[in-house]
């Protein structure tokens, strides 16, 4: 009769700030957006959205959901939905993405692979997931 309330848990919407004349070594994880606009040198790994500016440097790893690049990146990127690339964008490295947009003057020298998921349904009902590469 009664139903019981589940709480939620609130996305975290703290948004990190790497300043322009900060440097950074070392590994990086956040559950909320990061954006750099100095230099990192190791791997990012956040939950929401990774900002690089146009003074922006990041030499590593970059695992996120949404990305957007005005800098420079040098090294394997992995976004699970958006990627971003603005005009002042230069990407070195493999790219595996959802979905890609790039504005006219990026540099994009990377080996690119687009991630989806497409589901089927087998004959016994069941669903049966495959990657499709573009």
């Amino acid at each position: 009769m009664f139903k019981e309330k589940k709480m939620k848990e609130s996305p975290v919407l703290e948004r990190n700030v790497i300043g322009k004349k900060t440097s950074i070594v070392g590994d990086i994880h956040s559950e909320g957006d990061f954006r750099i606009d100095g230099s990192v040198e190791g791997s990012i790994r956040a939950d929401g959205r990774v900002i690089i500016g146009k003074e922006g440097n990041v030499k590593g790893l970059i695992e996120c959901t949404n990305a957007d690049i005005e800098g420079e990146v040098s090294g394997n990127i992995s976004v699970s939905d958006m990627l971003t690339l603005k005009s002042t964008a230069v990407i070195h490295g493999d790219v595996v993405i959802g979905k890609l947009t790039v504005e006219p003057g990026a540099s994009f020298n990377a080996t690119c692979s687009m991630k989806g998921m497409i589901k089927e349904l087998n004959k016994d009902g069941s669903k049966k997931s495959s990657e499709k590469t573009a």
